[in-house]
């Protein structure tokens, strides 16, 4: 079962967001708090929205998906941007992560989104797959860019 998250699931979307950090072998990025994360998705202006993957015989959430509306210039309407789609290990294969998804999928084709776009980590091959079979495809041309940390600060005058 797929349904929004509610401001009760936050703790869970927090442990969810450290297993997958944990997942990704980079535990230490995984900063944020159970405060932030609340205002981010509850707060006066949300700028996050989630929904919850639960099992369907026990209730159990097994996973989770995080995003947040994009704007494509070149469509001239929104999209999805999946910051986080995150399956528990015993609960995969289970088509929690389809569903998930989909869910996100059926909310682009309704309010007329023409992109549902997230990254994925190059050696993470059981996600590549998995996404591809949905046909979704890779943007290869593309290389992404983050500025973080010190070099952030120093841009933006502050270092």
């Amino acid at each position: 079962m797929i349904r929004i998250a509610t401001p009760d699931d936050v703790p869970v979307i927090h442990a969810l967001v450290r297993e997958l950090a944990e997942y990704e072998k980079v535990p230490d990025e995984a900063r944020a708090t159970p405060e932030q994360l609340h205002e981010a998705l509850f707060g006066p202006r949300p700028a996050a929205f989630a929904h919850i993957a639960e099992d369907d015989a026990t209730g159990e959430t097994v996973g989770f998906s995080l995003w947040f509306l994009n704007f494509s210039t070149w469509r001239g309407v929104h999209g999805i941007y999946l910051e986080d789609l995150y399956v528990r290990p015993a609960a995969r294969g289970g088509g929690h992560g389809k569903a998930l998804l989909t869910e996100l999928a059926r909310i682009c084709v309704e309010r007329g989104y023409q992109r549902l776009e997230w990254s994925v980590l190059d050696w993470n091959r059981p996600s590549i797959g998995f996404y591809e079979s949905l046909g979704a495809r890779p943007q290869d041309e593309w290389t992404v860019y983050r500025l973080t940390d010190e070099a952030l600060e120093k841009l933006g005058g502050r270092g």
